[in-house]
């Protein structure tokens, strides 16, 4: 009952917003589709866009909740930007227009708020609004392997074997390939000696790992577990907390969003981990959502 009277209040409050006038270009936002019936009593407000900047392994997940979401605001727009979260950090930093932002890894998020206490934020960047920020869900890393696991890999300790032949990982500013290099360093394998032996490859953005392996590519990549099922790839092995830490998925409005849209922007951030329907979807692929 709790959540859904913070899913309500959040909703009326881009109601309230809406019906003082907030001054945004109205006229560029797409015309909302009609309310459901089973909506008909709710008031309509005023077209409203919001940016969400994701991390790539949310791109399945949430293309699907956004659907969802329609239903209970059909006036809000919600324009996706999936990329790794460290070139979306970039991004924001950089100026582009981000309402709301859903960061694979603490690291991105730190370096954009004000309130940062591990030291990631050196320059004092106050980009989110405090009050907005949470763990919004957990994801697990794994070893994938292509069909048929032609090298026989079985475990992240193959890694250091004759077995591997070349390993995809994200690039280290890719929270995937920072808990990639995290694994390796803790199974005492050296990184820079599968450079030298030309065992590795690196990637972009977690999609692209796991395209080098759903294409045969690679022997095996190191990926979260959300991206394993999104891809059916084969998984042997996952890591546990002591080799990598957790993986939480840390999101906030942004104050480098459109001016009107913030409110919007948190009722779909309380959308996404209050709603059943919204948990439904994010946790049936692998992600534990965090209440």
């Amino acid at each position: 009952m709790k959540k859904l009277v913070s899913l309500t209040l959040a909703l009326a409050l881009v109601l309230g917003l809406s019906a003082c006038g907030s001054g945004g270009d109205s006229g560029t936002a797409s015309t909302p589709s009609p309310v459901p019936a089973t909506q008909s009593a709710q008031p309509q407000a005023d077209p409203v866009e919001v940016v969400v900047f994701a991390a790539a392994s949310l791109e399945a997940t949430l293309t699907q909740v956004a659907q969802q979401y329609k239903t209970v605001a059909p006036w809000v727009t919600l324009t996706f930007n999936f990329d790794s979260s460290g070139t979306l950090r970039t991004q924001i930093k950089e100026g582009a227009v981000c309402d709301l932002f859903l960061s694979a890894g603490q690291s991105q998020m730190n370096e954009l708020d004000a309130a940062d206490t591990s030291g990631k934020n050196a320059d004092g960047t106050d980009l989110v609004y405090p009050d907005t920020r949470i763990n919004l869900v957990e994801n697990k890393v794994v070893l994938a392997v292509p069909d048929d696991n032609p090298a026989g890999i079985s475990s992240f300790s193959d890694l250091a074997t004759d077995k591997l032949s070349l390993l995809c990982i994200g690039n280290e500013d890719v929270p995937v390939g920072s808990y990639s290099l995290q694994i390796l360093e803790s199974l005492g394998i050296d990184i820079a000696q599968l450079e030298a032996d030309g065992k590795v490859t690196y990637a972009s953005n977690v999609t692209e790992v796991a395209n080098q392996v759903k294409e045969g590519a690679v022997d095996c990549g190191i990926i979260y577990a959300t991206d394993a099922f999104t891809y059916a790839l084969t998984v042997v092995d996952q890591a546990t907390a002591d080799l990598c830490g957790q993986v939480i998925y840390p999101a906030a409005v942004m104050k480098s969003g459109s001016e009107g849209a913030q409110a919007a922007a948190q009722a779909f951030l309380e959308y996404l981990h209050t709603d059943a329907g919204a948990v439904s979807v994010l946790e049936g692929v692998g992600f534990t959502v965090i209440q």
